[in-house]
C-alpha cells in the first residue's frame, strides 16, 4: 500500500551520512511493516466494513497518535469506504496542554471533539491517596466514550493497545484476577452498543515508540494514572521487558499461543464438554452432589 504521508525522520547528533542514510531505510521499513501489521489485523477480525463510522480515541500517547496515521494511511489505500473521526476525553488533569491536539488534528485535517468531562475530580476524590486509580478512571473513561459513539452514530470505536497490552492484560487476569481472559482485538460492548477494535494487535511497542519518535508527535504525558509508582500492571511489564533481554521472542510466543486457544486442554467446563467425553449420567449426577454413604 501507498504510504502517502511524509516520514520525518531526526538522525542524533553528530551522526554522518551514511548512518542518517541507513536510520532513514529502518525508519521506513518500520513505517510499513506497522502499516502492514494493522491492515493485516484488520483484515483477520473484520474491524472495517465499507460504510463504517469509526470513532479514534485519540489520548495524545504515542500509540493513539500511531493508530490514527495508519488509519488515515489504510484509508486512503483501501477498496472500501469508511469514515474517522478523531474524539479526545479532556479528563480535566491538572496543567493538560488543551490546545496540543486541536492543532495537530487541524493541522493534519482530521475532523475531531474534544468531549470534557471531569472525571480527574471524580477519581481523585473517590479513590484513597495512595491507592490505584487507573480501575475507576478506565471505567469512567469507557462510559464517556461508548456514550458518545452511541449519540452520535459512529458504530466502530477504535483505541490504541497493542500486542504488548493484550499480553500484558492476560498476566495481569492470570496473576491478579484468577482467570484467563486478554484484551481482544475486537468486542461488543456489554450493552450491545458498540463494536471496540483494536486496529494494533498485531503491533510491537518498540516500533510504535521509535516510530512515533521518527514521526515527532506531540506526547502528552498522563499525569494520573501513569505516574504512580508500584502498579499491578507496571509489574507485569517489567517482567515482559527482562524476558525480551533474557528470551527474546517470548511475548511473540505468548501472543500466537492466545491465538490458537484449545478448550479441551484446558479445564473450564462452560467451554468445553468434558462430561460428554463418556456416557454416565447417574455417576455424573451423584459426583456432582454425593449422598451419604454407609462406613
Amino acid at each position: 500500500m501507498a504510504d502517502d504521508t511524509p516520514l520525518i525522520f531526526h538522525p542524533p547528533a553528530g551522526a554522518d551520512r551514511a548512518d542518517t542514510r541507513r536510520g532513514k531505510r529502518e525508519a521506513d521499513k518500520r513505517a510499513k511493516r506497522l502499516r502492514r501489521l494493522t491492515g493485516q489485523a484488520i483484515g483477520d477480525y473484520a474491524m472495517i466494513n465499507d460504510g463504517d463510522r469509526v470513532l479514534v480515541c485519540l489520548s495524545g500517547g504515542k500509540d493513539s497518535y500511531t493508530m490514527l496515521e495508519m488509519l488515515l494511511q489504510l484509508r486512503d489505500a483501501a477498496p472500501v469506504d469508511f469514515e474517522l473521526h478523531a474524539l479526545n476525553l479532556d479528563q480535566k488533569q491538572p496543567g493538560f496542554p488543551e490546545h496540543v491536539l486541536p492543532e495537530y488534528l487541524s493541522g493534519r485535517g482530521v475532523p475531531y471533539t474534544i468531549l470534557e468531562q471531569d472525571t480527574y475530580s471524580v477519581v481523585t476524590r473517590v479513590i484513597p491517596e495512595g491507592r490505584t486509580m487507573c480501575s475507576l478512571c478506565s471505567r469512567l473513561r469507557r462510559g464517556a466514550l461508548y456514550t458518545f459513539a452511541a449519540e452520535n452514530g459512529y458504530n466502530k470505536i477504535a483505541l490504541g493497545h497493542h500486542k504488548d497490552d493484550i499480553v500484558a492484560t492476560f498476566f495481569l487476569n492470570l496473576f491478579f484476577g484468577g482467570r484467563m481472559a486478554g484484551m481482544p482485538p475486537k468486542l461488543k460492548s456489554d450493552d450491545g452498543r458498540n463494536i471496540v477494535i483494536r486496529p494494533l494487535a498485531y503491533c510491537r511497542e518498540d516500533d510504535i515508540a521509535a516510530y512515533a519518535e521518527n514521526r515527532g508527535f506531540p506526547i502528552i504525558p498522563c499525569n494520573l494514572c501513569g505516574s504512580q509508582d508500584n502498579l499491578q500492571r507496571q509489574q507485569v511489564q517489567r517482567m515482559m521487558a527482562d524476558w525480551e533481554r533474557t528470551a527474546p521472542g517470548r511475548v511473540e510466543q505468548i501472543f500466537r499461543a492466545m491465538c490458537n486457544v484449545k478448550p479441551s486442554q484446558l479445564a473450564d467446563p462452560t467451554l468445553f464438554d468434558f462430561a460428554g467425553l463418556d456416557a454416565g449420567e447417574q455417576a455424573r449426577d451423584w459426583f456432582a452432589a454425593p449422598g451419604s454413604t454407609e462406613d
